[in-house]
């Protein structure tokens, strides 16, 4: 997680929403990693989550990544919970709660609804203090510079 958490950082100093992702393979090898990038990429898809996957995929040569890892700092939304479930992936563990759009555990349950057909295994709060004071001193910030105009 810390790794991801750096991650988010650098997202933070691009003036990206600071989210990082890590994926480890099931030997504890770090295979893919990434930070938001929607802003830069001009692509309402490229969450930290999405950017691992596809990298993982591609480093695996499999989009089935059932014996991997995926370490984000802040719980998925509903299209990157959706991404999750589609490459069937081992283990989520994310830092903080999105009570805006958390699509695991806090606004809605995308991986244990009836339309998942793959069951899968999360642990939450992990590294939460860092991983929410991250992004809510991003927020802070974004509003200051909003209102400064």
């Amino acid at each position: 997680m810390s790794r991801a958490i750096a991650l988010a950082q650098s997202a933070d100093e691009a003036g990206e929403v600071p989210v990082g992702a890590v994926i480890i393979d099931s030997g504890g090898n770090l295979i893919a990693e990434a930070e938001n990038r929607r802003e830069r990429d001009k692509d309402p898809t490229a969450h930290a989550e999405i950017l691992a996957l596809r990298a993982a995929g591609q480093t695996l040569q499999n989009w089935h990544l059932n014996q991997c890892t995926l370490y984000v700092t802040l719980e998925p939304c509903p299209m990157c919970a959706g991404a999750i479930v589609q490459a069937r992936l081992g283990l989520l563990v994310y830092g903080a709660d999105d009570p805006k759009t958390g699509a695991i555990r806090t606004v809605t349950n995308i991986p244990d609804s009836a339309c998942s057909y793959h069951r899968l295994s999360v642990i939450g709060g992990i590294l939460e203090s860092a991983c929410r004071q991250q992004l809510q001193a991003w927020f802070i910030k974004k509003r200051m510079q909003k209102d400064e105009r």
